[in-house]
């Protein structure tokens, strides 16, 4: 019994370790769909809530994924910038608190450089910009919950 759950838990880090792999190969220049694919595979084994996990990466999927950390429940992207405003970008994290559906399991932060001259320097992100975030990820965790109780 013992060895059993030795060798469960061993096939699960390497699993997840394969993946982190995966994801962070990112910068290096790899597939992106199949970053966030491993990303979302994941995330039912760790402890964090999979439906927070998956809507998290669905709604940031417009953003370049720099790192996703299923273990701790973090998503990082990387630095976007909307072809409509090409002076400004964002970079947005995830936190992903708790394995409950809650609203309080989750949160986001985003920073905002403006372009001067060729460089970048820090800006102020209106507060309810998170919160919009958040709550677009909310929403698409409930709905990916509702699909999954509808199906059963």
């Amino acid at each position: 019994m013992t060895q059993s759950i030795s060798r469960a838990f061993t096939t699960l880090a390497l699993t997840a370790l394969s993946a982190s792999l995966l994801v962070s190969c990112g910068s290096l220049g790899g597939n992106k769909a199949a970053q966030r694919q491993a990303a979302q595979q994941q995330a039912p084994n760790m402890g964090v809530n999979s439906y927070l996990w998956r809507a998290s990466l669905e709604t940031l999927e417009f953003m370049p994924l720099a790192s996703a950390d299923p273990f701790g429940g973090v998503i990082t992207t990387d630095w976007y910038a909307s072809p409509e405003a090409p002076t400004e970008r964002f970079k947005a994290n995830v936190y992903i608190l708790d394995a409950n559906l809650r609203a309080d399991a989750l949160k986001a932060s985003i920073f905002k450089q403006v372009s001067n001259g060729g460089s970048w320097t820090d800006a102020s992100v209106d507060a309810d910009t998170s919160r919009q975030i958040e709550n677009a990820i909310l929403t698409r965790a409930r709905e990916l919950y509702i699909a999954t109780v509808d199906s059963q």
